[in-house]
């Protein structure tokens, strides 16, 4: 290995390439050359949901990381959500493999920051939650919200935000109600998203149909037959399980003084009481 900038005349070839790895001068090359290498700034720079991690504030909130520094899961979240909030009117949180009640205790700081809870969506074959959540422009929510940036005016990693202990998403004991009540419409409104009565029955009535004419048609009965039969009780049984959760969930929100009512899609949804306070 040679070192071009170490050769100026460009006549060591493989010898001196030989002997940097075998003297400590060698050593003491390499070692020069590995540093300039993570010195460059381009390498030097990295970044952790489209913030500079290089020690330069980000434009968009006034974060600062320190090189080196490896952030929780948690702060992670954080940081990508308080990216959004200060640059969007509309937020949807995205994390495969997020429990619900992180995704209620994301929700509690957007709304402490002007935001409120919108809808959730289950994408693509393993049915991954997108919670959205809008900007709300009631004289309360910029109340909050205004309230809230005062008490926490440099929220991101290492430091305080609305509701949470330092450096988690675990809700302080005031928080605490308010975080399961968002976490609790979260999972009532996937639910309803995950099992839809009209296309669920009409898989458990289509499929056993479409086995037996294959039955006919192949004489495969031994396998078909069987398959004709647990189709729709699988389905059913499936239906019926997530009815009954989605009842009771259906009946804690009724408890928290949620107000049962339709959207315009004919969907049946709560509406909360008026949002938590700063």
């Amino acid at each position: 290995m040679t070192f071009l900038d170490d050769d100026p005349d460009g006549k060591s070839g493989m010898t001196v390439g030989c002997e940097v790895w075998s003297s400590q001068l060698g050593i003491d090359r390499l070692a020069r050359a590995v540093l300039r290498c993570f010195t460059v700034p381009e390498i030097r720079r990295a970044t952790l949901g489209g913030l500079d991690r290089s020690g330069v504030r980000n434009r968009k909130f006034s974060s600062t990381f320190q090189p080196g520094v490896t952030l929780s899961l948690a702060d992670r979240h954080i940081t990508a959500l308080m990216r959004q909030i200060t640059s969007q009117d509309v937020i949807e949180l995205v994390h495969p493999f997020a429990e619900w009640q992180t995704f209620g205790a994301l929700a509690y700081i957007a709304e402490c920051y002007g935001f409120r809870y919108a809808d959730v969506r289950l994408v693509g074959k393993q049915k991954i939650a997108h919670i959205r959540l809008v900007r709300d422009t009631s004289p309360q929510a910029r109340q909050r919200a205004a309230a809230n940036s005062a008490a926490f005016p440099d929220p991101g990693p290492g430091r305080p935000v609305p509701g949470m202990y330092l450096g988690s998403l675990t809700p302080v004991p005031e928080a605490q109600a308010d975080v399961d009540l968002i976490t609790t419409l979260i999972r009532y409104d996937a639910a309803g998203a995950a099992a839809n009565r009209k296309q669920l029955l009409a898989m458990a009535w289509a499929g056993p149909a479409l086995f037996l004419l294959l039955a006919v048609l192949t004489g495969k009965y031994a396998v078909l037959l069987p398959l004709a039969v647990l189709t729709p009780a699988f389905l059913l049984g499936a239906l019926r399980i997530n009815v009954t959760r989605r009842a009771k969930l259906g009946e804690r929100l009724l408890a928290a003084g949620c107000t049962p009512t339709r959207d315009d899609a004919g969907r049946e949804r709560f509406v909360r009481p008026v949002p938590h306070g700063v």
